[in-house]
């Protein structure tokens, strides 16, 4: 299928909702502007996987977790590079199911949005439900309104985020803007700390603060090599939602200028917010001093002697999750709407408010994110933990999925059946080549590693419920004539 058979498909309802032309933003308002895209593209390489995860990847691999980080930002950088050029041949709201489904097949396509659908959903409701419990911190010894049981802030925030996104997409963006300016605020502010200790030598970590701290306890790798390799899983998911900025392509007032910008600075994002944390970190706290499930920033600030830090790290984190949340309610609608537009889903997904906002696919998706509070109040167990580590590898599944159509569109381009993108990845398709066999082995690792192996068994699962669901889509519309018996599309 070409670009402009793709094109044609939106000729009408869309068009026609928005006033505007099926190239532009397929009915969307392009709301979201220079400003606010570039704190998407910063924010969703800036979670709890940094926040509270790391503690457990310097736990487990020491110092030598800054190369797992720059090894894996790396392969981040190719992913999102490939994207790019993607998006720069054809900027599209839902950009991964529709370049799966142009360049792979219609059943990628179909996987590729209801997977993605899905990771946003779970996603939601494990970060709603961590926001309640951060709440906890401020809370739990507290009287009146604000002692209140964890259900109700889940409960809340829910409906706090998903009312801000039916208003517009540029509150959405506006939020996000705010919650992403937070993270970095409190990053730099880390960064600036601990370099201010080691050049003064305040606080009570002053003595002791060194950069050679980062090979004087244990080495460089003080539970070998093995050990760093294990945490590379855990380091990519931390990188799970960079690729959202491609999500919002179709509301872009200006894609072909802003959405390169906000790519390219992908690698300076990795190196200050990731590798440069953790080098100030480890130099000012011996990493023997971490612990999992604790959070590294935490940790620092109580060896630096302020006490403050942990709440100042807690309000951080709070808003971390409710950023993540809020990306859920906004992707997760596209994602559907997207999906119904190419016949792989209820056609009542299809319907804009006055706005250009899919209010019925967000208000489906935060009525299954409230699920969640409800599987938290009656403490799922197992059962939900199974559903939370599903979302690791369906979200990295959209990765494969950019890859692999890059790499795709590239052999098209070249042969002149497609037009050439304006934002070419360097060194592709050998560099998208390259970050497939990495994510590969990230699942190999997944695959030894008994905690994260549950993640693997679900798929499989989900991947049936996917192939029926399609099998009958495909059924539905052999019997209406829509499609030939021959046909595959």
């Amino acid at each position: 299928m070409t670009s402009l058979q793709v094109d044609q498909q939106y000729d009408g309802t869309e068009a026609v909702q928005s006033g505007e032309s099926p190239e532009g933003g397929e009915g969307y308002q392009r709301g979201l502007g220079a400003r606010q895209i570039q704190m998407i593209a910063i924010g969703g390489a800036i979670g709890t996987g940094l926040f509270l995860g790391a503690g457990k990847g310097i736990h487990k691999a020491g110092p030598s977790l800054i190369l797992a980080y720059a090894l894996a930002g790396l392969v981040i950088f190719f992913i999102m590079r490939a994207l790019g050029e993607l998006l720069m041949y054809r900027p599209v709201s839902g950009s991964f199911s529709e370049y799966a489904r142009e360049f792979i097949g219609p059943f990628a396509g179909f996987v590729t949005g209801w997977t993605y659908w899905l990771f946003w959903v779970i996603t939601g409701m494990t970060e709603v439900t961590a926001a309640a419990q951060y709440m906890q911190f401020w809370t739990k010894n507290a009287d009146g309104w604000l002692n209140q049981p964890q259900w109700v802030f889940a409960l809340i925030f829910t409906v706090i985020l998903f009312c801000a996104n039916l208003i517009s997409v540029k509150l959405f963006g506006e939020l996000e803007f705010w919650f992403s300016m937070i993270k970095v605020t409190a990053i730099v502010g880390m960064i600036l700390i601990c370099a201010g200790i080691l050049t003064i030598g305040f606080s009570d970590a002053g003595d002791t603060a060194s950069v050679t701290m980062l090979w004087d306890q244990g080495g460089f790798f003080p539970n070998g090599i093995g050990s760093t390799l294990m945490t590379l899983q855990m380091v990519m998911f931390a990188f799970l939602a960079v690729e959202l900025v491609g999500v919002t392509a179709g509301e872009s007032k200006d894609p072909k200028k802003v959405l390169p910008k906000a790519i390219n600075t992908v690698p300076w994002r990795i190196a200050v917010f990731y590798i440069g944390s953790l080098i100030m970190i480890l130099s000012v706290v011996p990493w023997t001093h971490f612990q999992p499930g604790v959070s590294p920033f935490v940790a620092a600030f109580e060896k630096m002697g302020l006490a403050v830090g942990a709440a100042i790290v807690n309000f951080v984190v709070l808003t971390a999750a409710l950023s993540s949340c809020n990306s859920g309610m906004y992707s997760t609608g596209r994602m559907l709407r997207q999906l119904a537009l190419n016949g792989q889903g209820p056609k009542v997904f299809t319907k804009l408010t006055r706005n250009g906002l899919p209010l019925i696919g967000t208000s489906v998706s935060a009525g299954l994110m409230l699920f969640g509070v409800v599987i938290n109040y009656m403490d799922p167990g197992r059962a939900f933990e199974l559903v939370v580590s599903f979302a690791t590898i369906s979200g990295m599944w959209a990765w494969i999925m950019i890859l692999i159509s890059h790499i795709r569109y590239r052999r098209r381009a070249d042969r002149g059946e497609v037009p050439q993108s304006s934002f070419k990845a360097p060194g592709a398709p050998y560099t998208s080549m390259f970050a497939l066999a990495f994510i590969g082995l990230v699942i190999v690792l997944m695959a030894l590693d008994p905690d994260a192996r549950i993640s693997l068994y679900a798929a499989p699962v989900w991947g049936l419920i996917l192939g029926l669901g399609y099998l009958g889509i495909q059924r539905r519309k052999r019997t209406a004539g829509t499609i030939p018996e021959n046909s595959n599309s």
